[in-house]
């Protein structure tokens, strides 16, 4: 399989690069060829015996797509995106990379398909930023799109996009509703979602971390093992079972910010739960009361999607992953 990840510098590109790297297979399907792009040019994988490309690309720039299609990949991640907080401050930006640049990449498939009948399978990961307050606790699979903030609003034109075009034939696609992924690994972004991460990373390496909400805060989780697993699953899985509509909303966990740092300190202890300083921000607190408390998930579960169920093995998950097993 040629396998195409676009976003690949991100978080989550890196760790499924090195997912399909360890595994050598997608599916029943040996990789053969990975072709790996971001605005920055990825890390070439270690012990991949396969071809690798790795290379700069901005999918929002003319040609860019075409490109990308060329070499006929028979299944593409879409991961590359800016994320929530930058989306807002940057409007202009936000709907370049997000909604343009996804578009470009359905079209220049869509040509390809008429070319020659090309038709990859396609996993775009989405958000739960498509749905907006006032929201019921647990959200069904089937609650109406009503997003509240600009990313989520780009994330829900892409829903629709993948479902038609999926629906013309001009490719196999599913969107991946990813929950906030939590434990970030490495340094802050400008998510305005970070500090569900920072305030357990930080102090788990015994440095301080910002609290810029209430602990009464509820959210979506999963750790970035699980989001890996989601694509995986999307890649592979028959889409007949799926079904017309496209976009799935993730298994994870409903946790409040108080859950979280009582499971840091099971796990850490007191020590790492002092190092939390409260600094109430009120363009944070805004954006954050209208996101979803959780999800009932019921369709993506029945199809195989599975997610940790515990904060605490959340954290284990991320000291196992990204600290060597050990604090």
């Amino acid at each position: 399989m040629h396998i195409l990840i676009i976003g690949a510098a991100g978080m989550v590109g890196r760790k499924l690069t090195q997912r399909l790297v360890k595994d050598g297979t997608l599916g029943a399907n040996s990789v053969e060829k990975l072709t790996l792009v971001d605005v920055v040019a990825p890390e070439r994988p270690q012990g991949f015996a396969g071809t690798v490309v790795a290379r700069e690309g901005d999918l929002s720039a003319s040609g860019e797509a075409e490109k990308l299609v060329e070499g006929r990949p028979d299944v593409i991640f879409h991961l590359a995106a800016i994320v929530s907080g930058e989306a807002e401050l940057d409007f202009d930006k936000g709907y370049r990379i997000n909604l343009d640049g996804t578009r470009y990449l359905f079209d220049a498939i869509r040509l390809a398909h008429d070319q020659d009948g090309y038709k990859p399978r396609l996993v775009f990961t989405s958000s739960i930023a498509v749905v907006g307050a006032p929201l019921p606790f647990p959200i069904p699979d089937d609650y109406h799109l009503t997003p509240l903030t600009s990313y989520g609003t780009q994330k829900a034109i892409c829903e629709l996009l993948l479902s038609d075009y999926s629906r013309r034939g001009f490719f196999d696609g599913i969107g991946i509703r990813l929950p906030t992924i939590c434990i970030r690994p490495g340094k802050p972004n400008k998510a305005a979602s970070g500090f569900f991460s920072n305030i357990l990373r930080e102090p788990l390496v015994g440095q301080e971390a910002v609290l810029p909400v209430s602990e009464d805060v509820r959210h979506w989780h999963t750790s970035p093992r699980s989001a890996v697993g989601f694509l995986i699953h999307g890649a592979t899985i028959n889409l007949e079972k799926v079904g017309p509509r496209r976009n799935l909303s993730m298994p994870g966990l409903s946790a409040t910010v108080g859950e979280q740092i009582e499971a840091l300190r099971r796990v850490a202890g007191e020590k790492a739960v002092q190092l939390i300083r409260r600094e109430p921000d009120e363009m944070i607190m805004k954006m954050v009361a209208g996101w979803a408390p959780g999800f009932e998930a019921k369709r993506a579960t029945e199809l195989g999607f599975t997610a940790e169920k515990s904060f605490d093995e959340i954290i284990r998950v991320h000291i196992e992953d990204e600290l060597g097993g050990k604090l």
